[in-house]
């Protein structure tokens, strides 16, 4: 038997998932272990259709483009892959020759990724799992490959939108951020601030519950205060009772699609306050941008692929390639193994600590615990508002 590997991506993308099979391809190309370098196209359903194509022959200079194109160039899938699916695996593998599988993903392809593992573990074949999230849910490690660009992004974002609306304050700007369960992304948009009363001015997650009464008083007094207010809002906030704030506006089988949470509340800003407001939703934008990648989240992201080559050729198998933060002072990682059981579907949340007390905004250990990740410090923007007039 040939030692091919194979890379699976699933998922929702990210600015660094192509840096991640960067990565792998790179590391696999040094390997003399390995023969072909077959990449899934298409997801995990690409595996039952055994739709394979050989990386390992693409040139340097096309190689280089994966660290600057968005998305996945083998592309991704949200295939719902059942038990005989993955019975199946095996036998597919061996007709290909594959001894090493990596699947790069979040929470369910990780949970792939272990099942694969199980049918695959008296085998002899290899299965490991490398992270990848904007949303930072999966669980045991600092952060995922994908994180820090979203929270560039956001960062950047916020700081624009606030120079915008502090040059004209007349309404409330409502930016919704990604992240349904847990509020990384959105709590990023705090580093956008340079001065204390820069935006965002208001920051809610979904770890919290939202609380309608507060978030007026908040809002009317920061109005009244400054006049342009801009609040970052997770998509996923919910109320006491652990609903949605926003009605559901469509259901198709156990699917519920809701509306945007930014446009219910500025609605909601102008019925209940007579101000004028506006929602604004990046979007796909959030997890797609080149422009505002982060250079440590590619980094980061080609070391974690690279890293998974090596564990698979070792031997090492059911594991995930994970990101710890050292002690330094100065901001530096090492990878480790974690094993698959310890991530498959455990979502990591915002920790108390990094929320404040009233649940409106986060906390300076949230700030200084973020603030590497995005590789840079955010530009400096003119204000002749913030200067005093002297006659």
């Amino acid at each position: 038997m040939k030692n091919n590997i194979l890379i699976v991506h699933g998922g929702g993308p990210t600015a660094v998932l192509n840096s991640s099979l960067y990565g792998v391809i790179k590391e696999a190309q040094n390997n003399i272990c390995i023969d072909k370098i077959y990449g899934a196209i298409g997801g995990s359903e690409a595996i039952l259709k055994e739709n394979f194509l050989d990386l390992g022959t693409t040139k340097d200079a096309d190689l280089d483009l994966l660290l600057q194109t968005p998305g996945t160039a083998i592309g991704s899938s949200r295939f719902p892959l059942k038990q005989e699916h993955y019975e199946k695996m095996p036998d597919i593998f061996k007709k290909h020759d594959i001894k090493y599988v990596l699947f790069n993903g979040g929470n369910g392809t990780m949970e792939a990724c272990g099942r694969v593992h199980e049918v695959c573990k008296n085998e002899e074949i290899y299965v490991i799992g490398i992270p990848k999230t904007i949303d930072n849910d999966i669980a045991i490690i600092d952060h995922a490959p994908g994180y820090g660009s979203a929270a560039k992004f956001l960062a950047h974002t916020t700081a624009e939108i606030g120079a915008d609306v502090k040059s004209l304050p007349i309404h409330v700007t409502i930016i919704e951020a990604m992240g349904r369960n847990a509020g990384w992304i959105t709590a990023a948009s705090a580093l956008a601030r340079k001065r204390k009363e820069d935006a965002p001015h208001l920051i809610y997650l979904p770890e919290r519950p939202f609380v309608e009464e507060e978030f007026m008083e908040d809002v009317k007094e920061l109005y009244d205060r400054l006049g342009g207010v801009v609040v970052v809002v997770s998509e996923g906030l919910k109320n006491a009772e652990q609903e949605p704030i926003v009605p559901p506006i469509f259901q198709r089988g156990r699917s519920v699609y809701y509306g945007d949470v930014s446009e219910y509340l500025a609605n909601l800003v102008i019925k209940r306050l007579g101000i004028k407001a506006r929602g604004e939703k990046p979007g796909l934008a959030g997890r797609t941008s080149i422009a505002l990648q982060s250079k440590i989240d590619q980094e980061e992201a080609v070391l974690v692929g690279r890293t998974a080559v090596q564990a698979a050729v070792s031997g090492r198998t059911g594991v995930m390639v994970g990101i710890r933060r050292l002690p330094e002072e100065k901001y530096s990682i090492e990878t480790f193994l974690v094993p698959i059981q310890e991530v498959m579907l455990h979502e990591k949340k915002l920790p108390d600590h990094f929320i404040n007390e009233r649940g409106n905004n986060v906390t300076e250990k949230f700030i200084q615990w973020c603030k590497p990740l995005i590789g840079e410090e955010l530009p400096e923007f003119l204000s002749f508002k913030d200067k005093e007039i002297r006659k």
